[in-house]
């Protein structure tokens, strides 16, 4: 009977064991190599956020002939659960901003769009190795898809800069379009003062 309890023990502390170690994920933060950000070969396996079409920040919107594509956001896993606890982004959060063309026919589809080929993908990075501790890459898309990103900078990344420190809920991020995240951001009191 004892040996019985005890290998039933023994069984239990390494099924434990094992279910701990499984949900100990490796770093999923920012991988940066020198001021290089490089693309996560998994991102679609992160916590999808979100996704819309045809959004613009310009004035007077979408021109009726642009091309509308789909914005879909994801986030590494870590960072998500961190949210969930706080409201706030840790250190080494990773955004990935995929946008995707869009079509209206195809198949069995007679209304609505969906989406087809990868456009362009960028990242939002906070990390405390970075000036300031966000930073914004561009991969490019299509043929011109790059493998490591280094940090927007100049007029290209002043404008990001501007409508992220006025407009968003969050520290730099638009939590306002991730609906569950808004959620907690309210319970947890991390919208910014006016917002």
């Amino acid at each position: 009977m004892k040996k019985t309890v005890l290998a039933l023990a023994l069984a239990y502390l390494s099924a434990f064991s094992f279910a701990v170690l499984a949900q100990q994920r490796a770093d999923d933060g920012p991988q940066l190599t020198g001021n290089m950000l490089m693309r996560p070969a998994n991102y679609r396996e992160w916590v999808f956020l979100s996704s819309g079409i045809g959004m613009t920040y310009a004035p007077g919107g979408t021109p009726a002939n642009a091309p509308q594509l789909f914005d879909n956001v994801y986030v590494n896993p870590s960072a998500y659960r961190a949210f969930l606890d706080s409201g706030r982004w840790p250190d080494r959060t990773i955004f990935i901003l995929e946008q995707r063309a869009s079509a209206t026919e195809g198949s069995i589809v007679t209304g609505g769009r969906f989406q087809t080929k990868l456009a362009g993908m960028e990242a939002h990075v906070k990390d405390a190795r970075l000036p300031g501790g966000w930073a914004f890459y561009a991969f490019g898309g299509g043929a011109q898809m790059r493998d490591a990103a280094a940090p927007l900078s100049g007029n290209a990344v002043a404008g990001c800069v501007e409508c992220h420190a006025k407009n968003t809920a969050v520290e730099e991020t638009f939590v306002q379009f991730y609906p569950t995240l808004l959620d907690v951001a309210r319970a947890k009191g991390t919208l910014k003062p006016g917002f």
